[in-house]
């Protein structure tokens, strides 16, 4: 095979006048060129001056006559005489001509010009490339791949000097088009040349360039990829036969996508893969389940005909059979691979980071620091690859610590169409898989009418990744034979598509033909298969008949020990969460000593001597030192901690500090890191929420062991992951029987900051609760964040957790903590009292609230003298804290009035979550008020005011109507 130094890359941009200039200097002096034109210059020399085997010396000029009568080369045959030919000696030969400065010229023109064409095709043959299943693209050579348009006659036979490039020493352009064409313009068309780095430009051209390149599979080889496109092929047309007019968004066109799985399961066993997690949308979901994946087809059958997937007694609400996934072990050669199929939603593409993250933390897991054991796969759509933003976030995603896989295997299915859209109208580039160009992934095109052509593709796609660990792209052109679904129409939008698709024949019927004149195999085979592969189905479908589902797949693996809770979402849940006080003063040293030598900045030093006073005098723990105690005790109880998010590693407000820098050489130090027992980690995210917030749940869900946290620089922005929150956190376990203990942190709180930095909107998460589905909390203190993230991990269950996390609260005098409120006894509050409230028979008014403003209200309580008003703060807002509510509730005896106060506009926050559940307390407590009142700004289109004088005014308002004062007061 050639490779790219084989004088290609030497002569861009040189033209034949400084060629000829640097000849002049060979030919006087060799040693005055550097050694590659030495070489080179050698080689050129010989296309004019003889064979490479010539001798400079050689034949002698003086021999004697004798010799020369020896010698073939010297001898003549005279004319004959007396009838017999006579044999003269001939003169000793002169020495060879001088090779003149013309033909110097046209060989270094040809050769220049024939390595800048082989150079074009490297970087844009693939446009001539034959990938049109349907022929309906329109792709006339371009004219710079043509020899004309380097100067070079298509006619000639004189020998051009190659060097070794395309494996040839010297060839004629005819020799080399023929081969170019057939190396870059077949079935494959291969982008490459916008890397980077050579070695895998190099690795890439080496498998698909040279005279004797070609795509070859034995035998066996090729029935077995026949064998996988009939079974895919007749698995469309039993459904269709057996389930009219329902929808199974089918693969029928793309079938090769079966074989070229099996390839990639395959080959990345043979590369040392031992498992592959998957994600794809719904079209062909179900061939892969049943063909790639192994999912019995009695139970798929089973759900078409209306059946559960999971055993009556687990519940949930399940979902539409083309969304769900599933996990099985095959084996090639030996090689056993685990396959995932992840769950997914019609969010097209929402699915990729997910995927991403659950290889992240298989691969943590296992100590797979280089990715080279578990392989993330994605399958997408060309519409959806083209115009999901969330392929490009994951794109980013492909060199960053803490966030790369060792390279993603991306499969596009090329429809050519996407739902009734046509290309012209989906994308402004010329192919779906230009974006993959951010990251300088390759990308083969490959014809999916050539089965063939798609697994050599697979193949070469899992070695490059396995050598290179990046990622890569195949772009399967192919067709969808019928419309977005089976009942849909598709000749209203594509009538000339839809016409060719009706009369193009099936790819098995294309492919066997093929095989039958190879002589590989016959027609009798190709029904055999045929036939007893759809005597299996028929099989399956009668044993669907009587199929129930014994066991749910959701708490094996790594969430053994783990369950679904066993008691009411209403009750208290509580598990031990305190520490011992010399645990405490453990992680206290750890995460306020500086190393030896290690320069800190100044003011960070200033905020550890003030954390250093706490530990001492046991009291003013603020925000971010119960957070590292949290982090810190579960590391050293053996858990994983993975905090993830946008400067999350000193974090938004400069308050976290969880990575030092020292300030002469700029090295890291993450005390925390330092803890024996776990693993913690902090990683500061890319500008993202949709594509981290999604890998950060895909870890969750693959290391139930670890906490992982998502922190949003401030929570405004969390509306950017509403498709990850709305599919996957708030509905992934009822849908698909995925619990996930992922925990986000969201700044939250009315400070003046504006519409985009004040609200983490809890009212939409609230509108999400239900079935005890997840928790959303709003904590005061920093013991009860404490006891909260630590209680996350020390439940024998896994819920979501939707945290509002505070920004002026974490410098507030009030917001603060004693040693005694993270030990002994102490636990999480789902509602706390205020700081100096009255006795309960004093009660007359009973202000409830969430968050920051309690210490507003406390202080204008105290300030105004309110002694009949206590302030109670519902610390967990889901599940609602219903019980402790009504238990305080019927202490206070001489209740008058209650209210619920909020900093967020009324249609916002969470009064119209906790009106209905207040009211429901105070019936079930039997006290005078049946309903609670609301106090906070009206209702509002925007979050917030822009104006610091209005916001003022609105907040003094909210405080003055909660405690029945005076606002000027």
């Amino acid at each position: 095979m050639a490779r790219e130094d084989d004088g290609v890359d030497m002569l861009e941009g040189v033209s034949p006048a400084y060629l000829q200039s640097l000849y002049a200097r060979y030919s006087s002096d060799p040693s005055s060129v550097e050694p590659h034109w030495q070489r080179w210059f050698e080689g050129a020399s010989q296309m004019v001056s003889g064979p490479s085997w010539q001798r400079s010396n050689w034949p002698p000029s003086d021999t004697d006559a004798l010799t020369a009568g020896f010698d073939p080369t010297q001898a003549a045959i005279d004319k004959p005489t007396n009838g017999k030919a006579a044999v003269t000696v001939a003169a000793p030969s002169a020495k060879p001509a001088p090779v003149s400065e013309d033909a110097i010229r046209q060989a270094s023109q040809d050769v220049v010009r024939a390595m800048m064409l082989i150079r074009t095709y490297r970087v844009r043959g693939h446009l001539a490339a034959d990938l049109d299943p349907l022929g309906l693209h329109e792709r006339e050579l371009p004219e710079d791949l043509t020899p004309e348009f380097h100067g070079l006659d298509p006619n000639s036979d004189r020998p051009i000097y190659l060097d070794g490039a395309l494996g040839f020493k010297r060839a004629t352009v005819r020799e080399i088009v023929d081969v170019l064409r057939r190396n870059y313009c077949g079935h494959v068309g291969l982008e490459y040349m916008h890397i980077n780095d050579l070695a895998e430009r190099r690795f890439l051209q080496e498998r698909m360039e040279g005279k004797d390149a070609e795509i070859a599979f034995t035998p066996e080889g090729k029935q077995a990829i026949l064998g996988k496109v009939i079974q895919a092929e007749q698995w469309e047309k039993f459904l269709a036969r057996k389930y009219v007019g329902t929808k199974r968004f089918g693969l029928d066109g793309g079938e090769s996508m079966v074989p070229a799985l099996e390839a990639v399961i395959k080959y990345g066993g043979q590369f040392g893969i031992s498992q592959i997690v998957i994600g794809m949308a719904h079209r062909g979901r179900l061939n892969v389940l049943s063909n790639v994946m192994g999912k019995p087809y009695r139970a798929i059958f089973s759900e078409f005909a209306g059946g559960s997937a999971n055993p009556e007694d687990v519940g949930g609400s399940g979902d539409v059979k083309y969304h769900l996934g599933t996990s099985s072990d095959r084996e090639f050669d030996g090689a056993k691979v685990h396959l995932s199929l992840v769950a997914n939603p019609s969010h097209l593409e929402a699915v990729d980071p997910v995927v991403l993250g659950k290889v992240k933390a298989e691969q943590t897991a296992i100590g797979d620091s280089e990715g080279a054991k578990v392989l993330p796969v994605l399958l997408h759509g060309d519409a959806a690859f083209a115009g999901q933003g969330i392929v490009a976030e994951c794109f980013g995603f492909s060199d960053l610590p803490g966030y790369d896989t060792g390279g993603c295997l991306h499969f596009v299915i090329n429809n050519q169409i996407g739902f009734t859209t046509s290309p012209r109208f989906a994308r402004s580039s010329p192919y779906p898989s230009d974006v993959a160009k951010i990251v300088q992934a390759p990308i083969l095109h490959v014809n999916g009418d050539d089965p063939e052509a798609v697994t050599f593709a697979c193949k070469l796609a899992i070695e490059y990744r396995q050598r290179f660990r990046r990622d890569i792209v195949i772009d399967m052109w192919c067709y969808r034979r019928f419309g977005h679904n089976e009942g849909d129409e598709p000749s209203f939008t594509q009538p000339l598509m839809y016409a060719k698709i009706r009369k193009h024949r099936a790819v098995s019927e294309i492919y066997a033909e093929r095989l039958e004149s190879e002589g590989v195999v016959d027609s009798k085979q190709v029904e055999e298969m045929q036939r007893s592969y759809i005597a299996t189905l028929e099989d399956e479908f009668e044993a669907a008949k009587s199929y129930l589902p014994n066991k749910a797949d959701w708490f094996g693996g790594r969430w053994s020990g783990l369950g679904r809770p066993d008691t009411p979402e209403t009750e208290r849940r509580n598990v031990v969460t305190a520490i011992e006080p010399e645990t405490m003063a453990e992680i206290g040293r750890i995460i306020t000593t500086v190393p030896e030598g290690f320069t800190i900045h100044k003011t960070l030093q200033r905020v550890l001597d003030a954390k250093k006073a706490m530990f001492e005098s046991g009291e003013g723990f603020d925000w971010a030192t119960a957070e590292a105690l949290a982090f810190g005790t579960l590391v050293k109880e053996g858990h994983q901690v993975r905090l993830s998010g946008q400067d999350s590693g000193r974090g938004t407000f400069s308050q976290r500090h969880a990575v030092w820098r020292n300030q002469e050489t700029g090295e890291r130090y993450i005390p925390l890191c330092t803890v024996d027992g776990g693993r913690f980690e902090v990683r500061d995210s890319p500008l993202s929420e949709f594509g981290v917030l999604g890998f950060e749940y895909g870890y969750a869900s693959a290391d139930p062991r670890s906490l992982v946290l998502w922190e949003a620089q401030f929570g405004d922005f969390v509306n950017g992951a509403q498709v990850i929150i709305d599919q996957f956190i708030a509905a992934g376990e009822v849908k698909w029987l995925r619990a996930n203990g992922l925990v986000m942190l969201l700044p939250h709180g009315y400070e003046g900051q504006g519409p985009e930095h004040s609200s983490a909107r809890p009212e939409r998460f609230l509108q999400l609760c239900a079935e005890d589905n997840m928790q959303v909390a709003n904590c005061t203190t920093p013991a009860n964040y404490f006891h909260i993230l630590r209680r996350q991990m020390r439940r024998d269950f896994r819920k979501p957790l939707i945290m509002m996390t505070p920004k002026s609260l974490l410098r507030h005098k009030m917001a603060v903590s004693s040693a005694s409120d993270f030990t002994g006894d102490s636990h999480f509050k789902r509602i706390m009292s205020d700081t100096a409230p009255p006795a309960d028979k004093d009660v007359r008014r009973l202000v409830l609230c969430s968050g920051k403003v309690a210490y507003d209200l406390i202080e204008a309580r105290d300030k105004a003298g309110a002694n009949d008003t206590t302030i109670v703060r519902v610390e967990q807002l889901y599940p609602f804290p219903s019980e402790p509510l009504v238990a305080r509730l019927k202490r206070m005896t001489n209740l008058e009035e209650v209210v619920w106060a909020q900093e967020e506009p009324r249609n916002n926050g969470a009064w119209f979550f906790v009106d209905p559940l207040i009211e429901q307390c105070l019936a079930e407590a039997g006290v005078k008020p049946q309903r609670a009142r609301y106090a906070g700004r009206a209702a509002s289109a925007s979050p917030a005011t822009g104006l610091a004088k209005r916001h003022a005014a609105e907040q003094a308002a909210l405080i003055a109507d909660a405690l029945g004062i005076d606002s000027k007061s």
